[in-house]
């Protein structure tokens, strides 16, 4: 979990009261939409199939390797009769390809609904939690992994053929200790992971026992580039607190301490290619995969305040109950919407993509 703030009580009623205004006022003067600079970069480990690291202006740096290996499905038989029924032209014979833009696209007709949440693993190591089943590793992994298998692109794109699939491993490393919630960190460094992810190609067919390319130059990315048939991306999870009546994204540390509320949103994008003159163009469509809420540090520890019955306005006490409904379809429809805040990080994200 990150640090207490170091604030008092009553510089902690001095913040909430700054950003309870109209318009409100952030220690920092960002907008509320706005997030904190940051540094990346792509395909920084050489052993791995995609990497990426990005550090926050606090300092928190985070590094994410994805590594992919075969396995061979269980269950999966490779009967005439399953054949048939994905392959077989009714005389016997199988329905041959002349172009491997045709392979291509029989394999990703074969692949939808395939995948398996279990083909996905995702690793978590952070300072100061030695063990691997601390509750806050653990939580944070079970988010991070939660978005991805509610994406099923990235489960189908792990199908090679039948009885083959590709089985990934995420590892995400803490480099620092945490100054506020990681969660947010730790989410956009495995997107752009995944974003650099290349897989060997594949040259078998469907029905055939998996063969490569072993030219890594010729490796297809795990997430195609926008004007490629496949234009969906990895998904996102960004951190949006309440204070009042108003919202903010990518809050500090010391926001985190006064917020009234806390909600993790987990998105994807998914863009319909659509036909012009010269190329095609893509319509961007952002969609909800996960929303969880998180209690804020306020309501974790005794409000320090005077005695029950003193009127103290200096003395800092932290919101009691639960979210309002109002209020979560406000974090949503903001990160939804066209030109809101979950597409400006895309289009953010997408310049530190490595090609």
């Amino acid at each position: 979990m990150p640090p207490s703030t170091l604030l008092s009580p009553s510089e902690l009623s001095y913040l909430h009261s700054s950003l309870s205004l109209d318009p409100p006022i952030r220690p920092d003067a960002r907008s509320p939409t706005t997030f904190r600079p940051l540094v990346a970069e792509t395909d920084l480990l050489p052993t791995t199939n995609g990497s990426a690291r990005l550090c926050f202006a606090d300092g928190s740096e985070a590094i994410v390797g994805v590594k992919a290996e075969v396995e061979r499905t269980a269950g999966a038989s490779n009967t005439s009769n399953n054949l048939r029924s994905h392959g077989d032209d009714g005389d016997g014979d199988m329905k041959m390809h002349s172009t491997e833009e045709d392979m291509d696209e029989e394999r990703r007709r074969q692949a939808r609904g395939q995948g398996q949440d279990s083909w996905i693993e995702v690793t978590i190591d952070m300072p100061g939690f030695g063990r691997d089943d601390d509750g806050v590793v653990v939580f944070l992994a079970q988010m991070l992994q939660e978005g991805l298998v509610a994406d099923g692109g990235l489960r189908d794109r792990l199908w090679i053929g039948w009885g083959w699939h590709w089985r990934i491993y995420v590892d995400i490393l803490l480099l620092t200790a945490p100054n506020s919630y990681p969660l947010p960190l730790l989410s956009l460094t495995t997107h752009l992971a995944l974003l650099a992810t290349r897989l060997p190609a594949p040259i078998s067919r469907i029905d055939e026992d998996p063969l490569f390319n072993d030219d890594w130059d010729a490796a297809e990315p795990l997430y195609p580039s926008s004007d490629s048939a496949q234009t969906s991306k990895p998904p996102f999870t960004l951190l949006v607190i309440s204070v009042g009546d108003n919202i903010f994204f990518d809050p500090s540390r010391e926001e985190l301490a006064v917020a009234d509320a806390v909600c993790a949103v987990t998105v994807s994008t998914i863009e319909a290619p659509v036909s012009s003159g010269k190329r095609r163009e893509g319509t961007r469509k952002l969609k909800l995969l996960s929303l969880r809420t998180i209690d804020p540090p306020a309501r974790l520890a005794a409000a320090a305040s005077t005695t029950e019955g003193e009127d103290d306005q200096g003395a800092w006490r932290p919101a009691r109950g639960g979210m309002k409904r109002a209020v979560v379809g406000k974090m949503v429809k903001m990160v939804l919407e066209a030109g809101g805040v979950g597409e400006e990080v895309m289009t953010g994200l997408e310049g530190f993509r490595g090609e």
